[in-house]
């Protein structure tokens, strides 16, 4: 819909438990925060923001506290209708959060669900540099239909194709690049993930570190950690409210 690649602006969980959370991952991943709002605290790397813990809104406490992504777009009413178009669905209508931006909720045409994120203000504002410790280093979706999902998004936000890998029984994992940079990954989802969605890996420096520190702040090991190509090693946790989420690091 569409010229610019449509990237990622922001990542942010909703919890249970928000003052728990930021003990959590400050000790685990290395995150300050600043109160923006109440009820919504903002994660910084080296001063900058990158997303953000908010509590559970009272009409949504069926949902298990979950992390999700925002994808920019410079229009979110005319992208609604765009996903709707191409095969997505709506989950929550467009609408106006303060002086910050006007977003809506999204499922794509697997069942996996995202944000898309209108700002209201022109300014470019500070962003942590690519690549550092903190950041989110990798966004992967586990689709319903591999096929099904990688037209919609490339359709929707125009990113590209990289690097398409064999996994064998697993199937492909599609690279997908925004500016010329791989940015993320999809796959089918397996089996034993009970529904499509997205994961997101934040950068760490050391991976076995990192994951000493999930267990001692409480949280659990779910997988890992192990090695991926590229020579780089991953870790996926659980919060202790029962978010899930990947840690990635150059090094073990």
């Amino acid at each position: 819909m569409s010229k610019i690649q449509n990237p990622f602006i922001w990542h942010d969980l909703m919890t249970s438990d928000v003052e728990a959370a930021k003990k959590f991952y400050g000790a685990v991943v290395g995150w300050t925060f600043a109160n923006q709002m109440p009820g919504y605290t903002t994660t910084h790397v080296d001063g900058a923001g990158m997303g953000g813990i908010r509590e559970t809104p009272p009409d949504m406490k069926n949902i298990p506290p979950v992390w999700t992504s925002y994808v920019y777009t410079p229009d979110v009413d005319a992208a609604c209708k765009e996903a709707i178009k191409l095969g997505g669905k709506i989950h929550r209508a467009a609408w106006d959060v303060s002086d910050v931006g006007r977003m809506a909720m999204i499922g794509d045409p697997t069942g996996a669900g995202f944000m898309m994120m209108q700002p209201f203000s022109s300014e470019e504002r500070p962003m942590p540099k690519f690549g550092a410790v903190g950041t989110v280093g990798w966004n992967e979706l586990h689709a319903g239909d591999l096929n099904v999902a990688w037209d919609f998004y490339s359709q929707m936000f125009g990113w590209t194709k990289g690097a398409t890998h064999d996994m064998g029984p697993m199937g492909n994992y599609i690279l997908f690049q925004i500016d010329g940079k791989d940015v993320g990954g999809m796959m089918k989802k397996m089996d034993m993930t009970p529904m499509p969605v997205w994961n997101y890996y934040f950068i760490v420096a050391g991976i076995d570190a990192a994951a000493a520190r999930i267990s001692k702040a409480g949280g659990k090991i779910v997988m890992g950690p192990h090695q991926v190509p590229g020579d780089q090693w991953i870790v996926a946790g659980q919060d202790q409210q029962g978010a899930f989420f990947h840690l990635l690091s150059d090094t073990k």
